[in-house]
């Protein structure tokens, strides 16, 4: 595994090309990403690299950053690589809340996934599919229903269909270094009958069009067995915690 991929795998917010609306400040001691709304999830502070005693001042300009955007909080994503190396329990000493999914795994894939993709993947190229995408997203994760941004070449939302319904959706983020897959999300009622395994290979096989052959993903409890046996590797453990601000 290449150094990008345990980069890509632990921060992949910092490197994911931004689309219409979104935001990212980058500085030596952390990255947060805005993504388009004031739940946790779309506004994620990553990679932090600073010293114990500067703890303070890293989160005042954080909640600063966070109050400017109008929002109200933020998640921290405290990766294997960040210093201080007991900051998840610093954090925890100052009333950061453990998000329901704490610990997430960085996990990346170099070869080919195993096993067939049976399932029909398409992109979600007109407004319709997109909404439909987001409505699947939303039921999902249980987040509010957000009108999907615009296209974006570097963004991707796939949908997959069983019987000729959508019933799941996945986003694929694709930067020179390779692709971050995101947003995952299958309905109850279609789990079990390949539709994330379809949705992996689609943006496994567009990553390699372009020329980088390179999968990462922060994966959860649900996720890590699929993706484990589809050939992905773990490279990093990310703790991840919410910061009412």
């Amino acid at each position: 595994m290449t150094d990008w991929a345990l980069e890509l795998a632990e921060n992949p917010n910092t490197y994911a090309p931004l689309r219409p609306g979104h935001d990212r400040v980058v500085t030596d001691r952390y990255v947060i990403w805005f993504g388009s709304g004031d739940h946790p999830g779309y506004n994620v502070a990553q990679r932090f690299r600073f010293r114990a005693d500067e703890l303070d001042e890293v989160r005042a300009e954080i909640h600063e950053h966070v109050r400017s955007r109008g929002r109200t909080a933020c998640s921290w994503e405290v990766g294997s690589s960040a210093t201080p190396a007991d900051l998840v329990v610093r954090l925890e000493a100052l009333g950061l809340e453990r998000d329901d999914e704490f610990l997430r795994v960085g996990m990346a894939l170099t070869e080919p996934p195993a096993g067939a993709a049976e399932v029909e993947v398409r992109r979600a190229e007109t407004d319709e599919d997109r909404r439909v995408a987001a409505q699947i997203a939303a039921a999902v994760f249980g987040t509010p229903y957000a009108d999907p941004p615009p296209p974006d070449p570097n963004t991707i939302v796939y949908l997959a269909f069983v019987d000729g319904r959508p019933v799941a959706r996945a986003t694929a983020s694709f930067s020179e270094h390779g692709v971050t897959l995101f947003g995952a999300s299958v309905l109850p009622e279609a789990r079990g009958r390949g539709a994330y395994r379809a949705l992996v290979h689609a943006r496994w096989d567009d990553a390699v069009a372009r020329g980088t052959p390179l999968a990462v993903t922060d994966a959860g409890s649900m996720s890590r067995p699929i993706l484990a046996r589809l050939g992905f590797r773990e490279l990093c453990t990310i703790c991840c915690l919410i910061d009412r601000v």
